[in-house]
């Protein structure tokens, strides 16, 4: 950070503020702390039937590989809204939630993934979006898992299918606490 974006001063400090316990940015002219929080990605796993809805990315990182549709979170929407808005970017797919599944927190890269489960309206709800190459449903024995693009899609899918064989879903927490690939991050 070079700049203050409250007041425009270069006059920045990377401090710990009295009353805080890590360092921030504080600017020495307005006083401003400027703080940087987790982002956080919303996400929706689409079932119809015996299948899960995949989406396989045409953008980096991890072009080509397979995912649960989800993305960054805009200013202004609810995490449903979200997990919605992404699960219509990349597989246009029509659902409805039925509950949250899944809260993925990767904290070297400052993410936190929360992905719910959603019923597709039909067996054709959902086409081909433009942040996607392919979109499709697999049954648990058809998941490429060796070209699932993310940890935390991984973590959803295999909860999804152990739930299942169980015959309830619970709320599954789980997290990467170390560097796997230097591109586990999403768009």
């Amino acid at each position: 950070m070079n700049y203050c974006s409250h007041c425009g001063s270069d006059q920045l400090e990377f401090k710990v503020p009295a009353g805080d316990n890590r360092p921030r940015y504080v600017c020495g002219s307005c006083q401003r702390i400027h703080y940087s929080n987790p982002k956080i990605v919303a996400g929706c796993l689409p079932v119809w039937e015996d299948k899960v809805l995949l989406a396989k990315r045409s953008i980096e990182p991890r072009k080509g590989y397979w995912n649960v549709p989800s993305g960054y979170m805009e200013n202004g929407e609810t995490v449903e809204e979200g997990a919605l808005r992404e699960v219509r970017e990349e597989a246009k797919a029509r659902v409805e939630i039925t509950g949250i599944h899944s809260i993925y927190s990767i904290p070297h890269i400052n993410q936190v993934y929360m992905h719910f489960l959603g019923q597709l309206e039909g067996p054709d709800a959902f086409g081909v979006g433009e942040e996607s190459l392919e979109v499709r449903l697999f049954t648990e024995a058809e998941i490429p898992w060796e070209d699932i693009a993310f940890t935390s899609s991984v973590f959803s899918l295999q909860r999804y299918f152990a739930d299942r064989k169980r015959g309830h879903h619970e709320l599954h927490l789980g997290q990467l606490d170390y560097p796997v690939r230097a591109t586990e991050t999403d768009d």
